[in-house]
């Protein structure tokens, strides 16, 4: 089991170039789902059915998984079993009767436009590190990108000229996002006073990426959490927000700003615009606030 399970996730790598951090989720998942078969002493593949699949959902549900979690386990599942299907290991897909759970739709977290403002004037930019924070939280407000797209950029991507950037999303789809002029400003004052201080710290052929840490490699997407977290708490908001916030707030006033929704689709990256309607929750649930706010009778 363990070799088809490394076969499965090194088509995920390869073939499909998932980021790492899905790759390792469905593996841990797909090690969940065969150390109950284990546990069912179950040894063939062959004899796993819906109702063992529907009977580890059962087990999820009563150790308290959330939905969306266990939607995501279970849509892993049913991919590995197709990958096996294809490739001619079995002969059925076990999972195709079972009904993934309905994920429970929470409104994404997001900051008001002063909110934001005062979170990137928090921003010391008389310090080198400072130059760097200001241009990285200029970028994910004025591009709505992933963590792991501005994780990956690199200085090829960059287009000051056409004030555009190259970002790869996932599956490695190809986009063109526009740079808004503080992004610019902000990107251009960081690679000039900045970056080539950070660059200078590393032992032997400097990083292409635009973002680096002090020891002049690659900025992470733990240390981007951190940079982010540090920020928010001086800020002092009482809601746990991420750096991923940043591109629900991008969204979110773009819409309020009078944006098409299509266009905002092409922008996140979104190849399906219902995954984009969230944001126009958002922009009622503010609307209704605002209302009842003002409203003397509401």
């Amino acid at each position: 089991m363990e070799r088809f399970i490394d076969e499965y996730l090194t088509q995920l790598r390869v073939g499909k170039n998932y980021s790492p951090k899905t790759i390792e989720s469905y593996g841990l998942d797909l090690r969940q789902f065969f150390e109950f078969l284990q546990e069912k002493k179950i040894q063939d593949l062959e004899k796993v059915d819906h109702l063992l699949v529907r009977e580890f959902l059962s087990q999820l549900k009563q150790a308290d998984y959330a939905k969306t979690s266990t939607a995501r386990k279970i849509a892993c599942i049913r991919s590995f079993f197709k990958y096996l299907c294809r490739q001619g290991y079995l002969d059925r897909n076990p999972v195709l009767g079972v009904a993934t759970p309905k994920r429970e739709k929470k409104l994404p977290q997001f900051l008001y436009q002063q909110e934001m403002l005062d979170l990137l004037e928090l921003v010391d930019c008389s310090e080198k590190l400072g130059i760097r924070d200001r241009a990285l939280l200029e970028l994910f407000y004025s591009s709505g990108l992933r963590l792991q797209e501005v994780v990956g950029l690199t200085l090829g991507d960059l287009d000051f000229p056409r004030g555009y950037i190259r970002v790869f999303g996932k599956g490695s789809k190809e986009r063109l996002v526009p740079l808004g002029g503080a992004a610019q400003r902000a990107l251009q004052h960081y690679l000039q006073e900045s970056r080539p201080y950070l660059a200078s710290e590393v032992n032997g052929k400097p990083s292409s990426n635009v973002f680096l840490n002090y020891r002049g490699t690659r900025l992470s997407g733990r240390s981007i959490q951190r940079i982010f977290a540090k920020y928010l708490q001086q800020l002092a908001l009482n809601r746990k927000l991420s750096p991923h916030a940043i591109r629900h707030t991008f969204a979110t006033h773009l819409l309020e700003n009078g944006a098409d929704l299509r266009v905002v689709q092409e922008l996140l990256g979104h190849v399906d615009i219902s995954t984009t309607q969230i944001y126009t929750h958002l922009t009622r649930e503010k609307i209704r606030a605002v209302y009842l706010n003002s409203h003397p009778r509401a």
